[in-house]
This record gives C-alpha cells, sequence and structure tokens, in this order.
C-alpha cells in the first residue's frame, strides 16, 4: 500500500511537472486538480489477511468497495526550473520499480511504470500532454495484483501554471 500511496500522490500531484524534462512548461507555483478512480481490492498478503476475523475481513472489504466512487483533489506545487530539468524521478528511491519513456516530445510524453515488491507487481501507464507552456493534462492508470487480489486505479489531471512565484507552504 505505501507504494501505491507513494507512486500516486508524486505522480498525480506532480506528474505533468515532474515529467518535463522535454516538455515545454515554466517553473513556478502550478496547480494541479486530479480526479481518482480505484477499482477492485488492493492486493493484500494472505497472511496478513489470515490474521483477521471474519468480520474484520468482511468490514475492511465493504469499506474499500465503498472508497470506489471518483475522488477529485486540487494540490499546488512549486516546480523548480532544476525539478524541469531533472525530469521524471516518481519512484526513482524505490529500487523495486523500473520506468521507461515509451516518447518524449516537447507537448507530449509517455511513462511505463514496473514495480515488484515482494509477492505484489504494479505496473501502469502515465500520459502528460502540454498543450502550452501553462497548461497541462493527462492520465495515469495502474494496475497491482498480489495474493489474489487486484486492483486498478484510473486517474485524470490538469494542471495551470499560477505564476513565478510559489507560495511558502508549497512543496
Amino acid at each position: 500500500m505505501k507504494l501505491i500511496a507513494s507512486i500516486t500522490l508524486a505522480a498525480l500531484a506532480c506528474a505533468a511537472l515532474l515529467l518535463a524534462e522535454t516538455l515545454n512548461v515554466k517553473p513556478g507555483q502550478w496547480e494541479a486538480t486530479v480526479t481518482s478512480q480505484v477499482t477492485g481490492l488492493p492486493p493484500i498478503p494472505p497472511e496478513v489477511l489470515d490474521k483477521l476475523t471474519p468480520q474484520q475481513r468482511q468490514m475492511m472489504e465493504q469499506r474499500m468497495k465503498g472508497n470506489q466512487t471518483p475522488r477529485t483533489t486540487t494540490t499546488k506545487s512549486c516546480i523548480t526550473k532544476e525539478q524541469i530539468e531533472k525530469g521524471f524521478d516518481v519512484g526513482d528511491d524505490d529500487k523495486s520499480c523500473t520506468r521507461t519513456v515509451v516518447s518524449s516530445t516537447s507537448s507530449k510524453q509517455e511513462i511505463k511504470i514496473e514495480c515488484s515488491r515482494d509477492n505484489n507487481k504494479s505496473s501502469g501507464t502515465i500520459r502528460i500532454e502540454a498543450s502550452s507552456p501553462e497548461s497541462v493534462k493527462g492520465s495515469m492508470q495502474m494496475s497491482m495484483t498480489g495474493g489474489g487480489r487486484s486492483m486498478n486505479l484510473n486517474s485524470t489531471f490538469t494542471s495551470k501554471y499560477l505564476g513565478p512565484t510559489c507560495e511558502k507552504d508549497s512543496k
């Protein structure tokens, strides 16, 4: 779950901007609006599920199924020139993940991500389009499997440039 959360948060909040190795985008304050939907149940190791009572397991599964409605969040991020030049770095610190740039131009990028940890596997695709140096949109599809379960995450996002000066509380 930690891997899923870290990939999702980083990729969706800032992917369009962090993928900017060749994308024509401006450094500064950006606002991203992300809509995500999860389907299926997360890959939980059988040994963890075995420790739950039938009631606990049923309650957990009901909560997870109840969380499968689309959710939209809006966040602000400060994107530096160095981050733009460095390019996509989501998952670089996680040695269980690899990323492959499938295609890259000044206005579009497609990246494949694959992770394998213990008996869990995840893979996905991020697509980014910079319609201008101040407007980016994209999508992310991830699939996770393990422990006889599978879960899918589908997200779309739009990011808009707010200006060259970043707010103090932006990351």
